[in-house]
C-alpha cells in the first residue's frame, strides 16, 4: 500500500508563498501526480497535474496558471507545489494523489476519477 504524506501547509497573508511537499512511501508506480484542493463546503477541485515519466507537459486550474508550479524529485518521490501571489480564495485543505496514465488523453488530467491513491491533506489559510 502506498502512503502519500503532504506537509508545508500553513497561514500567510494575501501575495505570499507557500511550498507543499507530498512524500510517497515507494514509487506509486503511477505515472500521474496532482494535487486538488477543497475549500469549506465546496467540492474537491483539480489544482495542478504533472506526468512523472516527463513526457507531457504539465497541466494547472485557471485560477492558478501563472502563480503555482507542480513539480517533482524522482530521487526521493516527492511530489510539489510552489505557491506564489496566494488570494483568499486559495484557502483550502490541499491533497496529493496518484493515478495511472489514461490512453487516449494527452497529458495528466485534474479530474476526481483519474487518482487512485490520496493523501490525508495539509491546510493552507490565506488572510486578506
Amino acid at each position: 500500500q502506498v502512503q502519500l504524506v503532504e506537509s508545508g501547509g500553513g497561514s500567510v497573508q494575501s501575495g505570499g508563498s507557500l511550498r507543499l511537499s507530498c512524500a510517497a512511501s515507494r514509487d506509486t508506480s503511477r505515472s500521474c501526480m496532482a494535487w486538488f484542493r477543497q475549500a469549506p463546503g465546496k467540492e474537491r477541485e483539480g489544482v495542478a497535474a504533472l506526468d512523472v515519466r516527463g513526457i507531457t507537459a504539465s497541466t494547472y486550474a485557471d485560477s492558478v496558471k501563472g502563480r503555482f508550479t507542480i513539480s517533482q524529485d524522482n530521487a526521493i518521490n516527492t511530489l510539489f507545489l510552489e505557491m506564489n501571489l496566494l488570494k483568499p480564495d486559495d484557502t483550502a485543505t490541499y491533497y496529493c494523489a496518484a493515478g495511472p496514465w489514461r490512453f487516449g488523453t494527452t497529458r495528466c488530467g485534474t479530474g476526481l476519477g483519474g487518482y487512485d491513491y490520496w493523501g490525508q491533506g495539509t491546510q493552507v489559510t490565506v488572510s486578506s
